[in-house]
């Protein structure tokens, strides 16, 4: 049985088919343009299945009240359609063919996690539907040659890389040779850590840094004792740790009742966790990475700059204390949207399409452009280190770090 959520923002939707366009149009009942996702509200990803849908909702919610999207001389509504794909892929792909083929969803908004991405992407460009997503982050996405799905997040390649950078300027700073550094990792098995992991290794190799473990994380996410107890013996510098939120608390529950300590900690997805709420002594001075900061200047004419996005946010969702950029980026994903129907002034599939291929727009989340495979090419990826308080603090050099004091 299908598990269903629909959620219509600004307007009742009405469920007939009276005012639905055509086959190569998009889906418009009434005043609402229909988008479709299937998202993870249960299983490992649900979590962030729950920040996306957040940040399509607000999104939606914020430009229909701020006018909607004009399209032809008229104003429509944005409405999300959604399913729970259950974080499984086959699932997932089969609500992207229901949603196009039984609820006559036209445009798509994509899924939680690279492997549910990955899941939906043939579909989609099989149908021709236009995908505007923003939580698979793999680099392997954008080599497939898809010419209807585009990413407005940075690949998996530069979440954890760059710490290396970074210790390696304080190991040249006096601390040791960077040739010196030793590194214990663990990835999960699926197509975003494996890429997270290749440009670790690419970078690692750059320095001729050690690596002394490197293990896979069980497929369930529940237990990485192993591997800290490996790296209680061997005692790496540093410890990098990839598997979405339910990987990174399990890393923060296990290293603080193992008590392992390291120089250098990174592990993604620390906000979405919760990591210093849950498990305060393993977050304090880990390094996160993430897609988005609210202290960047770039802002929009819906959102403004990104601390008030952040602003109004915190006060839509008071349940958060930082927020996931999880939920940010699937708000640019919307707003990315908004913008491409009233370039094209169409609700036509191709025009759209190609009005989302020429974006090059600035947003709260950061600038927006895409390259021909349909990765965003004009946003760096940025870092925070949790201070011994549980503040999120922002990390532009390695000096940043030094300057704080924080060790864990």
């Amino acid at each position: 049985m299908y598990k269903r959520y629909s959620v219509a923002i600004g307007a009742a939707m009405a469920l007939g088919l009276a005012g639905a366009a055509g086959s190569a149009m998009a889906k418009v009942e009434g005043d609402t343009i229909i988008l479709g996702s299937a998202l993870s509200f249960t299983g490992k990803y649900s979590a962030n299945g729950y920040h996306t849908q957040k940040g399509y909702d607000f999104a939606a919610k914020r430009i229909n009240e701020m006018g909607g999207v004009k399209v032809g001389g008229k104003s429509y509504k944005i409405a999300v359609k959604y399913y729970d794909d259950e974080s499984q892929g086959s699932r997932a792909a089969q609500l992207a063919e229901r949603l196009i083929n039984q609820d006559g969803v036209q445009y798509m908004l994509g899924p939680y996690s690279t492997g549910m991405t990955k899941a939906i992407a043939p579909v989609t460009e099989k149908y021709k539907i236009p995908m505007v997503e923003a939580e698979g982050a793999s680099r392997a996405l954008f080599t497939q040659g898809y010419k209807y799905m585009f990413a407005v997040l940075s690949t998996s390649e530069f979440y954890l890389a760059p710490i290396l950078d970074l210790v390696a300027q304080r190991a040249k700073a006096g601390w040791k040779s960077p040739s010196e550094v030793t590194i214990g990792m663990a990835f999960e098995g699926d197509g975003f850590s494996l890429d997270v992991r290749a440009g670790v290794l690419d970078v690692a190799k750059k320095y001729n840094m050690k690596i002394v473990i490197d293990d896979k994380l069980p497929a369930d996410l529940s237990d990485m004792s192993a591997t800290l107890t490996k790296f209680k013996a061997l005692k790496p510098d540093v410890l990098l740790v990839s598997g979405h939120d339910k990987g990174a608390a399990t890393a923060a529950r296990q290293m603080e009742e193992m008590q392992i300590q390291a120089k250098y900690v990174g592990i993604t997805h620390c906000e979405a966790s919760k990591m210093p709420e849950k498990f305060p002594k393993a977050a304090a001075g880990v390094l996160c990475p993430t897609q988005w900061l609210p202290g960047i200047p770039n802002k929009d004419s819906y959102f403004g700059n990104a601390a008030k996005y952040n602003e109004d946010v915190l006060k839509a969702y008071p349940e958060y204390k930082e927020i996931p950029y999880q939920l940010t980026q699937a708000s640019a994903a919307v707003l990315v949207f908004k913008d491409a129907f009233e370039r094209a002034n169409s609700f036509d599939r191709d025009a759209v399409r190609d009005a989302l291929a020429a974006t090059d727009m600035d947003t709260f989340y950061g600038a927006i452009k895409f390259a021909p495979e349909g990765n965003n090419v004009a946003k760096p990826m940025f870092y925070r280190q949790i201070d011994a308080s549980g503040k999120y603090q922002p990390i532009v050099s390695f000096k940043d770090v030094q300057e704080r004091k924080v060790n864990y």
